[in-house]
């Protein structure tokens, strides 16, 4: 795995809208810096980073850079109650 990833991997998940600005724009750059595409391990790791809502649309930055990467991440639909990115990178795969 690359550092870029290793990086924001160690932050852990996005935050919510409460999170300060300055945080909100760290996450941004880390996920920026990560090269595209992203490899599977990198892809499946990432996924472990969606926060409880969009993050001022960061979550859809962080959907497309794992979308870059080999697809699917989800071979099985998520559960119902699964977080809510998970269901869309399921259904954006096609559904399998």
């Amino acid at each position: 795995m690359r550092a870029e990833a290793r990086t924001f991997l160690a932050d852990g998940p996005l935050p919510d809208w409460d999170a300060s600005e300055e945080e909100i724009d760290r996450r941004a750059r880390q996920l920026a810096a990560i090269p595209k595409p992203v490899t599977g391990e990198e892809a499946r790791a990432l996924v472990s980073c969606f926060g409880p809502d969009d993050c001022y649309g960061v979550a859809w930055t962080l959907l497309h850079l794992i979308e870059t990467g080999p697809n699917p991440v989800f071979t099985t639909r998520p559960a119902r109650d699964a977080n809510e990115w998970h269901q869309r990178l399921y259904a954006r795969a096609g559904g399998l």
